[in-house]
């Protein structure tokens, strides 16, 4: 058997004893991008090398799964691993997020802790290579808000789906004592707390740099049918949601290049013209920050709608041509 193969029949064992209620065929042949015969096929080899494979009816269907895991010899994580795990503590940390990163370097001790010694004397000299030759880039832009006490009781909240009962220090009445129901985290340039604090009105992000004394309540919270915190996230640009715009933004031939390789929104189509242009369209809300991102693009990008958002974008540059075409600021320098 090929070395590929081997490896593409451990990658099929990790992902049946990462599972605990099992993955279907049509599950692992999504996962492995392959089809349902081959899938078939690696199965039963699994079966063979692994005989602890176990079936679960999961009608109309079955399900997979090696539920005692896998031994620590076919484990070992490789210095590629380590290293991204680390890069990925790093950056966290150097953002502000101290508690994800605590989390992720608590994971790389524990990894090393279960890793055979022999296997760690291997990858030393690779991780080692790796960690002096790569670096994160950190962007300008606020830190990110982590209190380890805050987010502990958040998350104790949405695990036992139970409501939360905080302080907060922002909006229209600061220093109110509010009671929501928590349906996940928004975690970006600000971090968030996504809750609706009663059944009338929406989920609302609510900064969690704003959020104290935070209490879980018995009282139960269940996230409504049909949520997903994925796809409200998705609604917006960044962070601010407010009424969903149809966007169309011109590219020039000078920008497409770029334009093809960037990611302006989850749910973008992007077009290439025959004049070397490129349209790019995506509906979404969040025109402030859409309209700081594109200063970004110069004079690359046209916004061709809607006129919300070029009418934000003037605004925006009104406001800072004030700003710095004052007096006050000349006769200051």
């Amino acid at each position: 058997m090929r070395h590929e193969k081997a490896g593409r029949l451990l990658e099929l064992a990790r992902l049946l004893a990462s599972t605990a209620e099992g993955l279907t065929l049509d599950e692992m042949a999504e996962r492995l991008g392959v089809g349902r015969r081959t899938v078939e096929r690696m199965r039963d080899a699994v079966r063979e090398v692994f005989p602890q494979l176990e079936e679960v009816d999961d009608p109309p269907t079955r399900r997979f799964r090696i539920p005692a895991g896998l031994d620590g010899l076919f484990q070992a994580p490789t210095a590629e691993e380590l290293a991204a795990v680390k890069a990925a503590a790093e950056m966290l940390a150097a953002q502000g997020a101290q508690a994800r990163a605590g989390a992720l370097r608590s994971l790389e001790q524990k990894v090393l802790a279960a890793t055979r010694a022999a296997a760690r004397r291997r990858l030393a000299p690779d991780l080692e290579a790796l960690l002096q030759a790569e670096t994160i880039a950190v962007n300008a832009g606020p830190r990110p808000f982590e209190d380890e006490t805050v987010l502990s009781a958040v998350r104790e909240g949405l695990k036992s789906m139970s409501r939360l009962r905080f302080r907060y220090e922002g909006g229209s009445t600061p220093g109110r004592v509010r009671e929501v129901a928590p349906f996940g985290l928004l975690f970006g340039r600000a971090n968030y707390l996504v809750a609706q604090e009663d059944a009338e009105s929406g989920p609302r992000n609510w900064r969690l740099d704003r959020v104290h004394d935070v209490e879980v309540l018995a009282a139960p919270a269940a996230v409504p049918a049909g949520f997903s915190l994925q796809d409200y996230a998705d609604e917006s640009f960044g962070i601010y949601h407010d009424a969903v715009q149809d966007v169309v933004l011109a590219v020039t031939p000078e920008g497409a290049e770029d334009a093809l390789r960037w990611r302006f929104h989850a749910n973008q189509k992007v077009e290439a013209m025959s004049d070397g242009s490129v349209i790019v369209r995506f509906r979404a809300s969040g025109m402030r920050e859409l309209a700081w991102h594109l200063f970004t693009w110069g004079d690359k990008v046209r916004v061709v709608a809607p006129d919300l958002l070029r009418r934000t974008l003037l605004d925006e540059l009104e406001t800072a041509r004030r700003a710095h075409a004052s007096d006050s600021v000349a006769a200051e320098t």
